[in-house]
């Protein structure tokens, strides 16, 4: 009897141990996976950061340096007045044109996204169904007529027809916000009514503000592909003073091809506004990612 009790407390002192590895390791390795993930992302923002802080004796040497050795803040004076170059005119047009494309998305999507998902009217599904399948389409395919139709309205040169798409809606934004609107318990809705108020006021004042979050996805999404769109404005634009930062940094770079540590400033003053906008809007943008998923 001794020698079984002292055989099972041997083998729980043995176990116990093993599964405390177990669990360390199954805690240890996602953590490690992420960590090389989240390395992997930010190497390049690192080395255009400290290269915009190198000279161009450092960043042309055959021997990789992982640090300036003097940080020269005078590259990022250099652009920001640099003759030819008008940054901040290309941030504050940047920022009018994000801003305004993210109002517009936000305002657009939330309308259809909310009829969708709350208004019953005859052929809602298959309405809908069209509108994902636009996801399907394209571009290229619906470029040349939108430029033949701007053309023809004489706004061809100007931010028309790269903000007023977006009032027009998004599919894969509408898509989210009706999945999300969908979640919301219907007992809000029959309450309002009962109270007298309309389907206008019962989006405005008691739908929206509990999809805020969603909202705060959909703006940071918009904002930061609209700030890195280069194509339309290079095909929609034509005067310099009117160019955003992304269209202006590859005029710049073909008139500065050698200097890389300006083009390195350049852009990370580019990147910065768009970390700044995360870090603002870290804790309503995880908080709305996690929703829409949970919702969706």
């Amino acid at each position: 009897m001794a020698r079984q009790l002292g055989a099972k407390v041997d083998g729980a002192t043995v176990v116990a141990p093993r599964r405390r590895l177990r669990r360390i390791i199954a805690t240890l390795v996602p953590h490690l996976l992420l960590a090389l993930v989240a390395f992997l992302f930010l190497w390049p923002f690192y080395w255009m950061t400290t290269t915009g802080f190198k000279s161009i004796e450092e960043i042309l040497s055959p021997n990789i340096i992982w640090f300036p050795g003097v940080w020269r803040w005078s590259n990022f004076g250099d652009v920001l007045n640099y003759p030819g170059f008008p940054f901040l005119r290309y941030m504050v047009n940047s920022f009018v044109y994000a801003g305004s494309v993210t109002i517009g998305t936000v305002l657009s999507c939330s309308f259809v996204g909310y009829g969708f998902a709350r208004l019953r009217f005859p052929g809602r599904n298959i309405l809908f169904a069209f509108t994902i399948a636009t996801m399907m389409i394209p571009t290229v395919v619906t470029f040349i007529p939108t430029y033949v139709l701007f053309r023809y309205f004489h706004l061809l040169g100007t931010y028309a027809p790269l903000i007023l798409p977006s009032f027009f809606g998004n599919a894969f934004f509408i898509f989210m916000l009706r999945q999300f609107f969908m979640g919301l318990p219907w007992e809000l809705s029959e309450a309002a009514k009962v109270d007298g108020a309309g389907e206008f006021r019962i989006f405005w004042k008691i739908m929206l503000p509990l999809v805020r979050p969603a909202l705060i996805v959909v703006a940071v999404f918009s904002f930061v592909w609209t700030w890195q769109e280069f194509f339309q404005p290079l095909i929609y634009l034509s005067d310099p003073d009117t160019y955003p930062l992304s269209l202006g940094l590859f005029a710049f770079q073909g008139e500065r091809t050698t200097d890389w540590q300006l083009l390195m400033a350049a852009g990370t003053l580019t990147t910065l506004p768009l970390v700044v906008l995360f870090f603002a809007a870290q804790r309503y943008f995880l908080q709305g990612i996690t929703m829409t998923g949970l919702k969706g």
